[in-house]
C-alpha cells in the first residue's frame, strides 16, 4: 500500500477531532484513514477500499475524476455535490477534497462529507407545494388576485375572464378601477383595513367593474398575506354572484306579485300544514265564513261535510300529491255555519319530500266556489262534450275571434299556422296574415258581410305561419250570433296550399318538361304536354282518346309491358323500364318509361307515364359498348405495362403493368410513381429527365432499372409522353417493357467476350508457337459468343427471335420497304383459349403446345418473313415487300388454315385458334412502338368479333383501346366502391303459376353512367380476373339478403347465382363457397348455382369432383343455357345437378318455329329421362307459356312474369307469397 505524506496515525487521530463525517486517501484514491462520524453514516469502515466504491453508480464518475483533481503534485482543493452508497439507501453529500501536503511518501487527498439528504427532501417538499399552489392558482373556478400597495402583482386566469382583461393587463394595474368608483374602493379599504391587520378575514358583496364598463355582483373574501405585516400584501378571492343576487330579486318581486294574487284572487285559497289550516286569503273566509284568522288552526276535516268525505278526499289527492302532481277535483265542501256548497278543488304540495308519520306536511288548496254554475254547467257538458269532440277531430282549422282577437282555437288551427294551440289564445288576427295591407284588404272584403250576418266565403286567401312562411287557405266565415256581430266570429279554414302547388306545379311541368309526359286511364290517353305531341307526333289534341295501344309496335310488346307494369302499379309502386314505340307516322323509337298511379290510394284512378326518347342513347351505348370491348380486350392482353399518371401518381394501369410490378388488381392505382424506383436518388434522376423531354415536347424513352412489390429488382424500358404536349406538367401515359433478359444477355455477351479475350492473351503469351491451338481457342470464343447473341436475340422455348430481335428485324424491313417502295404488314397473333388449357392441364403441356404452334407457324410463312414470340401465347409475324394488304390477309389464312388441325399431346386432344391483328406500314404508323400498339390493337379487334379470324387495324380502334381501358380501371373500384347492386328474376312454378324462385343478377351502377348491364362488363371482368373476388361478393349479397328476408318473416326461396367459366376454375371456390354459408348461417337447400354447359365439358374428372364436392354441402347445381354448347351424356348423367335451363334463343321464337318446338321437346324429354327439372328462360308470351305447360316443363321465368327488380321490388313478391 502507498504511503501518505504524513504518518497513518495522526491523520487518523485528526480526523477523529472533526464532527463531520471525514476520511484520508492516498494517491491510488484507496481511504487509509477514516473517522467515526463517515463509519456511521455509511454504517460500515470504508477503510483499505477505493473510495470511488463508496459513490453511487450515478456520481461514481464524476466524482472520481473530481478526486484525481484534488490528488497528484498539482492537486487542489475541490468541492461537489454526490452520494454515497449508504447500507439501506443512497445519501446526498457535499463533499470538501483537498490535496495533503507532499512529504516523504506519495501525495495523497483529506474529504469532508455533509450529509444533505435532509435539506433536499425539504426544497423538494417545497417544489410541490410551490407546484400544488400554482395548480390551484391556475385551475380554482374563483377569481384569485394578490395586491400590494393598491396594485395588484398577480391574478388567476379565471379573475382576468370575470373583469374582462387579459392576465398580463391586470399586472401592475391600481385595484381602485374595478370597484364601482373611487368612494366604493375608500370604503372598503376602511371596513377592511382593521380585520386584515388582525389577521381575520374579510368578506362583502359588492358590485365590481369589467374592462367593458359593465358591472357585475360578487362576493369578495380578502386575508392579509402576513398578518403582522400587512404591506406584504392581501389575497383576494373573487366569486361572481350575479346569477345568485338576480334570482333573489326574482325571488322578491315573486313573494310580493303572490301576495298580491292572494289578496286579489277570485279563487280561495287556502294553506294547510299538518291537516289544520295555517292561513288563507279574503276569498276563503268569504266562501267558508270565517271573520278575519277565526278558521286559523281548524282541522281541515271540519271543511267537510263528515268524515267519510274529508277521508275520500284523502285517498284521491295523497298518491298525487306525493309524487309531486296537483289534484283536482269537484266535491262538496262545509261552511262554518254548517250549510253546503260544491267547489271545484285544486291540491298542491310545497315539498312532496317533507313528508311525516301523519302524512303530508305543507300542502295549498285553492277552491273555487261552483254551486251557481254546477246546474248550468251539467245542461251544458254535454252539449259542449260534442263541439269539443268536434274541434279536437276536424280536419279543417276552426278559430272564434272577437273584436280581432283570437278568442280560441282547434289543435288543427295551430297546427297550421306552427303554434301551440295555447298560444294562440289573445293573438291579434293581423299577425296571421303576409303583411297588415293584406288584413286590411281582407277586411274590406268580410267585415260589411259579417256586420250583416251574412257568411263570408273564400276560396283562395294567402295566410303567414309563424315562421314566415305563407300557405293558401281556403275560407269560410260566419258570426257567432247574427244579431250581434260583435259577440265575435268563427272561422273555417281548409289548408289548400298543397293542392295548389300540385296544379301550378303540374301545369308548369306540362308546359315547359323537356320530357314527354302522359296520363292514361283505363287503357285511354287523357291528358299529354307538348313534350308528348312533338314526340309521337301529333298535333294539339289529336291524341286524346286513343288507346295506349297506339304507342307500341305491336299488340304483343302492349301486353308485355303491362303484364311488367302490373305487379307495381297496382301495389302504388313506380315502374321503370324501355321499350320500342311506335309515333304516328309509323316510325318507332326507344324510350324510357317511367309510370306512376295518379292516386296511391285508388290505383284505378289513372297513370303517369315520363316519356324520354333514348335512341339516339341507345345507338350510342351500343357502339360504346361494343367500342369498350375491343379496348378492354387490347389493355388486358397488351404486351406492354400501360400507366396513366399525374402528378407523380400512378391513376390506372393495365394489367400487364401489375403483372410486371407484381401487384395485384387495382392495388398499383394510386401508388406513387417514386415506389417504383429503387432509391431517391434513382427517381429524382428519371424526374429531371423526364421533365426535359416533356419541357422539349418530345417522348421521353429511357431505361431504369425498377423495384417490385416484392423488392426485387428489373430493367425496364420506359417510354411516355404527356396526353397533351403543350402542358407538359399534366396527365401523362407511360408504355413500361421488361428488357431484363435482354440486358442480361448483353451482359453475359460482354462479360464472354472480356474472358476470352483475357484467356486468348493468356495463352498466347504462354504458348506463342501454338498457333494450331489459338486458333481452337478463337473458334470456341465464336461459338460462345453465337450462343450468347442467339440467346439474347431468341426465345428460350421455342428458339424464335423474341422483341430485342424483332424490333431490330422491323426497323430493318422497315428501311427496306422505303427503299423498295413496297408494303410491311405486321400481324400480332394471340392463341384463343391457352390461358384455360394452360391452367388446367399445366404449364409443361403448355410449354410442349406453344412450341408446336411455332412450328406450324414457321412452315406456314414464307422463308422471307419472320416469326417471334414475344411471350405467353403471343406472336408476331413480319410480312415484308407485300404489294397490298390482300397478299398479308392471304398469309393470314394461312396462319388460320396451320393451326386448325387439333394437337395431339400427352393424351390429350387439344384445339387452339387465333385470334391474329394485321398493321401496315406506312399505312398504319411510322416506327416500331406505333406499329407494334396498332397490331395489337387490331388483334383484339379480332377477339371481339368472336376469335379465330383476322382484323386490320382502323383509327377508331385507337378510341376504343381509350374507351376499354376507362371501362376497366373503373371496373377495378366499382366493388370498393359498393357501386355493384343485385337484382332479382321471379322463377315460377308453370304448373300453379306461383313462386318456386329467384335468379341473382349483377347490376352496376356506375357514377354518371346509370346502370350498366352485365353484358358490358362480364367479360372484362372475365378476362382480367376480377370475376372471382366480385362473385364472391354477389353469393355474399344474396345470402346475407336472404337471411335479411326471414329475419322479416317471409317465406324463403331458392336463390340461383351464377357461376362463370373463370370461377369454376379457380381453385378456392369451394372453399368460397363454404366460408359464405358458413358466416351467413343461410340453409344450403337455399342456394342455388347455375353453370353453363361449355364451362362444365370443359375439365370432364376435375369438373365433376369440383361439382361433387360443392353438391355435398347440399347445396343445389343447373345448368344454365342447355342445347347451346356441346354435352357428353356420359358425363351429364355422371353430374349431381338437379336441373337443366333452356337457352332463351330457343324459347324466342317458339310459337313460330317447328325447329325450336322440337328442340325444347327433346330437352325436357331427356332432362325428364335423367330425373332432372327444366327451367325455360326468356318465356315472354302466354303462347309460348303454354307451349311449354303442354310439353311438361316445370319452371320458367321471363318478362312474362316479370322484369329482374332490385331487392325492395322483388320483397313485394316474397311478401305475396307469404
Amino acid at each position: 500500500m502507498n504511503r501518505v505524506p504524513t504518518s497513518p496515525d495522526f491523520i487518523a487521530d485528526a480526523l477523529q477531532l472533526i464532527a463531520l463525517p471525514a476520511c484520508a486517501c492516498d494517491a491510488c484514491g484507496m481511504v487509509v484513514a477514516v473517522n467515526g462520524a463517515l463509519s456511521a453514516l455509511l454504517g460500515r469502515d470504508v477503510s483499505g477500499r477505493l473510495l470511488a466504491d463508496c459513490f453511487t453508480d450515478a456520481y461514481r464518475a464524476s466524482s472520481s475524476s473530481m478526486l484525481r483533481g484534488a490528488l497528484g503534485a498539482a492537486g487542489r482543493e475541490r468541492h461537489w455535490d454526490s452520494s454515497l452508497e449508504g447500507i439501506d439507501a443512497a445519501i446526498a453529500v457535499q463533499v470538501w477534497a483537498k490535496p495533503l501536503p507532499a512529504g516523504d511518501g506519495l501525495p495523497g487527498a483529506t474529504l469532508v462529507f455533509a450529509d444533505i439528504s435532509v435539506q433536499q427532501r425539504d426544497q423538494q417538499a417545497l417544489r410541490k407545494t410551490l407546484l400544488e399552489q400554482q395548480a390551484i392558482l391556475e385551475s380554482a373556478a374563483v377569481g384569485i388576485v394578490f395586491s400590494r400597495g393598491g396594485f395588484i402583482e398577480e391574478c388567476n386566469i379565471r379573475a382576468a375572464e370575470m373583469l374582462g382583461y387579459a392576465r398580463h393587463q391586470l399586472t401592475g394595474m391600481p385595484g381602485a378601477v374595478l370597484y364601482r368608483s373611487a368612494e366604493h374602493c375608500r370604503i372598503l379599504g376602511l371596513e377592511a383595513a382593521p380585520l386584515l391587520s388582525k389577521g381575520k378575514p374579510y368578506r362583502t358583496e359588492l358590485e365590481l367593474r369589467r374592462q367593458d364598463g359593465t358591472l357585475f355582483w360578487s362576493r369578495l373574501h380578502g386575508r392579509a398575506v402576513d398578518p403582522l405585516n400587512t404591506h406584504d400584501g392581501t389575497v383576494w378571492i373573487i366569486e361572481d354572484i350575479s346569477d345568485h343576487r338576480r334570482d333573489e330579486d326574482q325571488l322578491r318581486r315573486a313573494m310580493l306579485e303572490m301576495q298580491a294574487v292572494m289578496d286579489n284572487a277570485p279563487l280561495a285559497i287556502g294553506f294547510q300544514r299538518d291537516k289544520g289550516v295555517l292561513r288563507y286569503n279574503r276569498r276563503f273566509a268569504e266562501c267558508f265564513g270565517f271573520d278575519g284568522d277565526s278558521g286559523v288552526g281548524l282541522a281541515v276535516a271540519d271543511l267537510y261535510p263528515s268524515r267519510a268525505a274529508y277521508e275520500n278526499v284523502v285517498r284521491q289527492a295523497s298518491p298525487l300529491l306525493r309524487r309531486g302532481q296537483p289534484f283536482q277535483g269537484e266535491m262538496e265542501m262545509r261552511r262554518r255555519d254548517g250549510s253546503t256548497f260544491w267547489a271545484l278543488a285544486y291540491g298542491y304540495v310545497l315539498n312532496p319530500e317533507s313528508q311525516t308519520d301523519r302524512g303530508l306536511r305543507d300542502t295549498i288548496w285553492l277552491f273555487d266556489d261552483r254551486s251557481a254554475q254546477k246546474a248550468a254547467e251539467e245542461a251544458t257538458r254535454q252539449l259542449m262534450l260534442e263541439q269539443q269532440a268536434i274541434l279536437d277531430n276536424a280536419s279543417v282549422g276552426i278559430l272564434f275571434s272577437r273584436s280581432r282577437l283570437v278568442l280560441r282555437c282547434n289543435p288543427r288551427f295551430a297546427e297550421m299556422f306552427g303554434y301551440a294551440q295555447e298560444e294562440m289564445t289573445g293573438l291579434p288576427a293581423a299577425e296571421l296574415f303576409p303583411s297588415p295591407a293584406a288584413y286590411a284588404a281582407f277586411g274590406v272584403q268580410a267585415t260589411p258581410l259579417l256586420g250583416q250576418g251574412l257568411p263570408y266565403e273564400q276560396d283562395e286567401v294567402l295566410f303567414r305561419r309563424r315562421d314566415g312562411s305563407l300557405f293558401w287557405c281556403r275560407i269560410r266565415a260566419k258570426a257567432v250570433d247574427q244579431e250581434h256581430s260583435e259577440q265575435g266570429t268563427i272561422w273555417i279554414l281548409e289548408d289548400v296550399t298543397d293542392s295548389r302547388q300540385a296544379q301550378m306545379e303540374v301545369a308548369a311541368i306540362m308546359t315547359n318538361a323537356s320530357v314527354s309526359i302522359l296520363y292514361t286511364k283505363n287503357r285511354q290517353i287523357t291528358r299529354y304536354n307538348l313534350g308528348f305531341a312533338a314526340m309521337f307526333g301529333y298535333s294539339g289534341d289529336e291524341a286524346l282518346g286513343l288507346p295506349g295501344r297506339a304507342l307500341y309496335v305491336s299488340q304483343q310488346s302492349y301486353e308485355l309491358l303491362g303484364a311488367a307494369a302490373f305487379p307495381f302499379l297496382s301495389v302504388a309502386k313506380p315502374f321503370q323500364t324501355e321499350v320500342e314505340m311506335m309515333r304516328r307516322d309509323g316510325s318507332t323509337l326507344w324510350a324510357q318509361l317511367i309510370a306512376y298511379v295518379v292516386n296511391p290510394d285508388d290505383p284505378a284512378a289513372g297513370t303517369i307515364w315520363i316519356i324520354e326518347d333514348r335512341t339516339e342513347a341507345k345507338r350510342a351505348e351500343e357502339s360504346l359498348r361494343n367500342a369498350l370491348l375491343e379496348n378492354q380486350a387490347i389493355l388486358d392482353s397488351a404486351v406492354l405495362g400501360i400507366s396513366v399518371v399525374e402528378g407523380g401518381y400512378n391513376l390506372r394501369a393495365n394489367s400487364k403493368m401489375e403483372e410486371l410490378f407484381g401487384y395485384g388488381p387495382g392495388e398499383i392505382n394510386g401508388l406513387s410513381v417514386q415506389a417504383l424506383y429503387p432509391d431517391v436518388a434513382a427517381w429524382k434522376m428519371a424526374r429531371g429527365e423526364t421533365a426535359r423531354d416533356f419541357a422539349a415536347g418530345r417522348v421521353h424513352m429511357s431505361e431504369y432499372q425498377l423495384v417490385r412489390k416484392d423488392g426485387s429488382r428489373f430493367w425496364a424500358r420506359l417510354s411516355g409522353r404527356p396526353f397533351d404536349l403543350a402542358h407538359a406538367h399534366g396527365r401523362s401515359v407511360w408504355l413500361v417493357d421488361d428488357v431484363t433478359a435482354r440486358r442480361e444477355a448483353a451482359e453475359a455477351v460482354r462479360r464472354a467476350r472480356d474472358e476470352l479475350e483475357l484467356r486468348v492473351h493468356e495463352r498466347t503469351a504462354e504458348l506463342a508457337g501454338a498457333n494450331l491451338l489459338l486458333q481452337g481457342e478463337i473458334a470456341e470464343r465464336r461459338q460462345a459468343e453465337a450462343r450468347v447473341h442467339h440467346m439474347a436475340y431468341h426465345d428460350n422455348l421455342t428458339g424464335l427471335p423474341n422483341r430485342a430481335l424483332l424490333s431490330d428485324r422491323l426497323e430493318r424491313a422497315m428501311l427496306a420497304s422505303q427503299r423498295s417502295g413496297r408494303k410491311l404488314a405486321v400481324m400480332f397473333i394471340d392463341l384463343d383459349r391457352f390461358k384455360t388449357i394452360n391452367d388446367s392441364l399445366g404449364h409443361m403441356t403448355g410449354d410442349v403446345l406453344l412450341k408446336e404452334v411455332a412450328a406450324r407457324l414457321c412452315r406456314a410463312v414464307r422463308a422471307s418473313d419472320t416469326v417471334a414470340r414475344l411471350g405467353g401465347d403471343e406472336f408476331v409475324v413480319l410480312v415484308p415487300g407485300i404489294r397490298d394488304a390482300d397478299e398479308a390477309a392471304r398469309v393470314a389464312e394461312k396462319v388460320i388454315e396451320a393451326l386448325t388441325p387439333a394437337f395431339p399431346l400427352d393424351g390429350h386432344v387439344l384445339h387452339v385458334t387465333p385470334s391474329i391483328g394485321i398493321c401496315v406500314y406506312p399505312d398504319d404508323g411510322g416506327d416500331v412502338d406505333a406499329l407494334m400498339r396498332h397490331a395489337d390493337a387490331a388483334m383484339y379487334h379480332a377477339k371481339g368479333n368472336g376469335r379465330n379470324n383476322y382484323q386490320f387495324f382502323t383509327q377508331t380502334m385507337n378510341q376504343a383501346a381509350a374507351l376499354h381501358f376507362d371501362l376497366e380501371s373503373s371496373l377495378r373500384t366499382a366493388l370498393a366502391l359498393q357501386q355493384f347492386e343485385l337484382f332479382y328474376q321471379p322463377i315460377i312454378d308453370i304448373a300453379t303459376r306461383r313462386l318456386h324462385g329467384m335468379e341473382v343478377l349483377l347490376r352496376w351502377r356506375r357514377p354518371g353512367h346509370g346502370l350498366v348491364l352485365p353484358d358490358r362488363f362480364i367479360p372484362i371482368m372475365e378476362e382480367n380476373g376480377l370475376i372471382v373476388p366480385v362473385g364472391e361478393w354477389v353469393m355474399r349479397q344474396a345470402c346475407e339478403q336472404s337471411m335479411a328476408w326471414q329475419r322479416q318473416g317471409l317465406q324463403p326461396v331458392p336463390l340461383a347465382v351464377n357461376l362463370s367459366p373463370r370461377q369454376f376454375m379457380h381453385k378456392g371456390l369451394v372453399a368460397a363457397i363454404g366460408d359464405v354459408v358458413r358466416e351467413t348461417g343461410i340453409d344450403p337447400a337455399l342456394l342455388e348455382f347455375e353453370i353453363t354447359e361449355t364451362a362444365l365439358m370443359q375439365h370432364g374428372e376435375h369438373t365433376l369432383e369440383i361439382l361433387r364436392q360443392i353438391n355435398g354441402m347440399g347445396l343445389r347445381l343447373s345448368i344454365d343455357d342447355f342445347g347451346t354448347g356441346y354435352s357428353s351424356l356420359a358425363y351429364l348423367k355422371r353430374f349431381p345437378v338437379k336441373k337443366v335451363k333452356i337457352d332463351r334463343a330457343f324459347i324466342k321464337d317458339l310459337e313460330h318455329s317447328a325447329e325450336d318446338r322440337a328442340i325444347v321437346a327433346a330437352i325436357i324429354a331427356l332432362a325428364d329421362s335423367l330425373q332432372l327439372s327444366t327451367v325455360a328462360e326468356g318465356v315472354e308470351t302466354e303462347e309460348q307459356f303454354a307451349l311449354l305447360q303442354a310439353n311438361g316443363c316445370r319452371y320458367a321465368q321471363g318478362y312474362l312474369f316479370s322484369a329482374p327488380v332490385p331487392a325492395v321490388n322483388a320483397q313485394v313478391l316474397l311478401e305475396r307469397v307469404t
